[in-house]
């Protein structure tokens, strides 16, 4: 007896050294355990919530390694929080140094009695340490583990290691911390959670996939009512709540909303979209400037639109509606859905780079207005052109395939006519057009002018739709350009608020430009004879809007405002495919007009075009100039006040012909009868013998003879640019480059023409008879000299801009 007495105490002895050699063992590898970097950081990585205008959330972004995380504070937990974590994993938490011996022994006794693992003896600590420190699954990663949680418990007071706990510890597939999860599942925050919602959900990091209440109700119910148990057996709640807890069932909800906000979501929290708050550092909240409402029905639409593009090959679009008052963003579709890798779902349509085709046309013409002078009246040839460029000759055409000859500016830009607009963009310069683009907010076009050419007029060249939506926003301000926002303010990882600073507006166009440009797009009768009437671009309200479609059918758009909103629409393919067929109006216009109706669901519209500092004059139709008695097809015109037309219609004249041959008739015909003719240019004299336009007769009939044949057609050469009392802005950033250029009607021989600048002879010129001229301050006088007969001399200005 003596003898087993004296060998149980050396055993006990052995024992006893072995457990102090290892604790100490423990202890020396704790002290020499740097902490690890995220708790001695005291900083955690975070998702981003991102919510609209008025603070509901639209979309929460993963933390890098695709986790949504939301670190806590105690004091932000609902009450019943810690007692049920405590009751759920380590009722001793408070009492032991990281490791918990009594824990340990009984995981060791049960084991071995049931030969195996019944219970484990990890503590929260523990649990933390392998949380932030991953460790190697041995004898010895055990060891380490044990010793960092020791080092965790004497180096951080216990609130904020569980204060780490609830932050970092998995809750869920793909949720880091209590708040994360509580959002995720109960759509609410973790200090709103009641008694049965807290022991739900500590009871998901014993195992985060076994008990995923969504795909395991069962299970984390059973869970949830032992924790309650324990609760009630701890004295940690009272009867009556945890009666009421067992009762509730686990209701699961979850407000994200769905569609195509991921593009501006993750483009904000990655950095990649610029947020206009300057350099802030991680963030934790965004307030973006969407309206949650108009973005899903945008999405909607978005969807909709698409399954109707099947038929002629488009599989991507894109959608931006701006508010123009702010700037501010309202909805941000980049593409139908992020998540189709078929159609490359994943790529941004409102910030991909894509040829904008004829949506660039206004800007050209509005460049035309500010520096050459040009006016919605103004005449454009819409003939055979061509261009020399380093590529070769370049011939543009139109859609049709056709030549329209003699058109009005107004026609051109509304029927988005190819030729006057490459005509009208050689003429006052591919550079300025870039700089009033640039201006606009249009900054991708960012190689040199002579790149694009005047081929710039027909989209060459790649813009993003944002940029895009920017400079039409700028039109419907005015000509008044403000940078586009999709933040109002956000909250940095650390608590920090910081609010956007709104830009200073910069002036892009005079608002008097921008008025006859609005009015040409809004012009439904304009722009019939291309696009029909009661179309895609007809709405129940004013509307200005243009539409394009790219070189090979591969990008249609559609882009327009009212004086509340602006909305760009772009269709296509990502992989850069050819739809078949299929324009801006039938392409992008279904959607574009969905879009901005949804839009000003709501709002009262304003008036679309101000008419202060414009008049409003009738003039010949086909000429432009005021009507005379020949012109039976008459229209209303707008002008800025002091550009109004001062000459009569020349492209008409009244002969008497014989009607029996339709020869000129002297006064020997006493049936003769008067007839209107139209009178070109030499310039358009091609395409109207090509177009079969009724020619005026040349020659005497010889019932009734003329005496002098030429005397009913005889014109002298005309100044026909600058337009009587027109002035220019010199400006001085670009003195000494700003041309106008010199364009004269020729007399009816065709010969060359000399232009006469304030008595002093110019350049001699044959057809297009026009000449380039370096603006110069002053009030000049203009004549045009041909055949030896000078024409009626025109005035004109140049204001210098300094």
């Amino acid at each position: 007896m003596k003898r087993a007495l004296r060998m149980l105490g050396r055993a006990a002895l052995v024992l006893g050294v072995v457990l102090a050699a290892f604790v100490l063992a423990l202890v020396l590898t704790a002290l020499r355990t740097p902490l690890p970097a995220p708790l001695s950081e005291e900083r955690q990585s975070t998702s981003v919530e991102i919510v609209d205008r008025g603070g509901a959330l639209v979309r929460e972004v993963r933390t890098s390694d695709l986790a949504l995380s939301r670190p806590v504070k105690l004091e932000e937990l609902a009450p019943s929080v810690v007692p049920a974590l405590l009751a759920a994993e380590d009722a001793r938490f408070f009492r032991h140094p990281g490791l918990d011996p009594f824990a340990m022994a009984r995981a060791f006794f049960q084991a071995v009695v049931h030969r195996r693992i019944v219970s484990g003896a990890s503590t929260l600590t523990q649990q933390l340490a392998r949380t932030v420190w991953e460790r190697p699954k041995t004898v010895r990663g055990k060891l380490q583990e044990m010793a960092l949680a020791l080092r965790i418990d004497a180096t951080l007071p216990k609130r904020r290691i569980l204060a780490e706990y609830l932050s970092r510890v998995e809750f869920g597939p793909g949720l880091r911390g209590i708040d994360a999860a509580s959002r995720y599942y109960f759509d609410k925050p973790a200090s709103a959670l009641d008694l049965a919602e807290a022991a739900t959900l500590v009871s998901i990091p014993r195992g985060p996939t076994l008990y995923d209440p969504r795909r395991s109700p069962v299970p984390v119910t059973r869970r949830r009512d032992r924790v309650l148990e324990r609760m009630r057996s701890a004295g940690l709640a009272e009867d009556a709540a945890i009666e009421r807890a067992h009762a509730e069932t686990v209701s699961l909800h979850r407000r994200f909303a769905s569609g195509g906000v991921e593009h501006l979501s993750l483009g904000l929290a990655r950095g990649t979209i610029p947020t206009g708050l300057g350099a802030v550092g991680p963030l934790r909240r965004v307030e973006t400037t969407l309206d949650a409402a108009l973005e899903r029905e945008v999405e909607t639409l978005a969807k909709r639109a698409m399954a109707d593009l099947e038929g002629v090959d488009a599989t991507a679009l894109a959608a931006i509606v701006v508010e123009n008052r702010t700037g501010e963003v309202l909805a941000y579709v980049g593409s139908p859905d992020y998540f189709d890798e078929k159609a490359g779902g994943a790529n941004d349509g409102v910030r991909a780079l894509r040829q904008p085709g004829s949506t660039l046309k206004p800007f050209v013409y509005g460049a035309a207005m500010e520096r050459l002078g040009l006016t919605p009246g103004t005449l454009l040839p819409d003939v055979e052109l061509t261009l020399e460029t380093p590529e070769g000759p370049y011939r543009p055409r139109n859609y049709d395939g056709r030549f329209h000859g003699p058109v009005r500016l107004r026609h051109a830009l509304a029927n988005s006519l190819n030729v006057p607009a490459v005509d009208t963009a050689e003429h006052v310069g591919p550079g300025t057009v870039l700089e009033f683009l640039h201006r606009a907010g249009i900054r991708s076009l960012d190689a040199s002018p002579t790149h694009y050419g005047a081929a710039l007029a027909l989209g060459d060249g790649e813009v993003r739709l944002a940029e895009l939506a920017e400079a039409y926003v700028a039109l419907a301000r005015g000509g008044e350009h403000v940078p586009l926002s999709v933040v109002r303010r956000a909250w940095t990882a650390d608590g920090r608020l910081v609010s956007r600073s709104d830009a200073t507006p910069e002036r892009v166009f005079d608002p008097r430009t921008v008025a006859l440009l609005t009015d040409v797009l809004s012009d439904d009768h304009a722009r019939a004879s291309s696009f029909g009437r009661d179309g895609e671009l007809a709405f129940p309200f004013p509307v200005a809007a243009k539409t394009g479609t790219s070189k090979g059918y591969r990008d249609n758009w559609a882009v327009g405002f009212t004086r509340e909103v602006t909305v760009a629409v772009w269709v296509g393919n990502f992989d850069g495919s050819p739809m078949t067929g299929s324009t801006g109006v039938t392409g992008a216009g279904p959607l574009f007009h969905d879009v901005l109706v949804a839009a000003m669901r709501g709002r009262e519209p304003a008036p679309l075009v101000p008419r202060a500092g414009l008049v409003e004059v009738e003039v010949c139709s086909l000429s432009g100039a005021l009507p005379g008695k020949g012109c039976t097809h008459r229209t209303h015109e707008l002008f800025r006040a002091g550009t109004e037309p001062r000459a009569r219609c020349e492209m008409h004249v009244t002969l008497r012909v014989d009607p029996k041959n339709g020869l000129l008739a002297g006064p020997g015909c006493p049936d003769a009868v008067e007839r209107t003719f139209e009178v070109y240019e030499p310039r358009f004299s091609a395409w109207a013998a090509s177009a079969g336009r009724p020619a005026a007769p040349t020659a005497s009939s010889p019932r009734c003879p003329v005496s002098n044949v030429a005397g009913p057609l005889a014109r002298v050469a005309a100044v026909r640019y600058p337009e009587p009392g027109q002035s220019f802005l010199l400006d001085g950033a670009t003195r000494g480059h700003q041309e106008i250029v010199f364009a004269a009607r020729p007399s009816p021989s065709g010969g060359p023409v000399r232009f006469v600048l304030d008595g002093r002879p110019l350049a001699r010129v044959a057809a297009p008879y026009e000449l380039p001229w370096v603006l110069v301050p002053g009030r000049h006088r203009l004549e045009v000299e041909s055949d030896g007969t000078r024409g009626v001399p025109v005035l004109f200005e140049v204001a210098d801009g300094r």
